[in-house]
């Protein structure tokens, strides 16, 4: 108990830097509105919840030591944020050839994501994104241990913990979403949205690459 303010200090400070979830969130919660950034937020949250599992397992310290295992983490979760990325270059170009008049240009992407399909689809994304982030087993292994006291069991601590910061997190997210979908109606002019999908498709292309360079 005495270590939990130290501990919902740090997750604040760590749901705040930016990187691949947050470049998500807002680049759906900017074009699509809060509704379709729900999904992705959960999403995210599940994997995260998932990995201080593993971690607390054993399984993502397995991961972090075998260098065959950690690079390929890395490799797929390069090319997820790069076929991000590129999908969204590719919705910002269709855009501007097309044109806001014509339904296929922007309706193929943001018709597709309405509705259900919709919503499980933006849920995978942020789901694989989180898993396939080889960072997050490190993060878990390093980051957990510090608030877990020696006589307490491993486990179940490390998914209370979890938990904790699941909530948190989910609560830092949705209200970022909230936030920047109240300005929706400005990104969602033509040339915004042409120029935010062609801004947050670089983003995540550039993250991507970062991810497959990173040691």
């Amino acid at each position: 108990m005495a270590s939990l303010p130290a501990f919902v200090l740090a997750v604040v400070l760590i749901s705040a830097t930016p990187g691949p979830a947050m470049a998500l969130i807002l680049r759906r919660s900017a074009l699509r509105g809060f509704g379709a950034a729900v999904p992705t937020v959960l999403g995210l949250e599940l994997g995260l919840y998932l990995w201080a599992l593993a971690a607390a397992a054993g399984f993502a310290a397995l991961v972090a030591a075998s260098e065959t295992a950690y690079l390929a983490l890395r490799v797929v979760g390069a090319l997820v944020l790069v076929y991000l990325g590129a999908r969204s270059l590719r919705s910002a170009w269709r855009e501007r050839r097309h044109g806001p008049g014509m339904p296929q240009a922007v309706g193929s992407t943001a018709d597709a994501e309405k509705g259900r399909p919709g919503a499980a689809r933006a849920f995978g994304e942020g789901l694989l994104v989180q898993l396939a982030n080889p960072k997050a087993a490190v993060f878990m292994i390093a980051f957990y241990p510090q608030f877990v006291p020696a006589e307490a069991p491993l486990f179940a601590t490390t998914a209370a913990l979890a938990l904790l910061q699941v909530a948190i997190e989910t609560a830092l997210y949705l209200g970022l979403a909230a936030g920047v979908a109240r300005t929706g109606a400005w990104f969602r002019r033509p040339v915004v949205r042409r120029r935010m999908e062609a801004l947050s498709g670089s983003v995540l292309i550039a993250l991507g690459a970062r991810v497959a360079v990173d040691a």
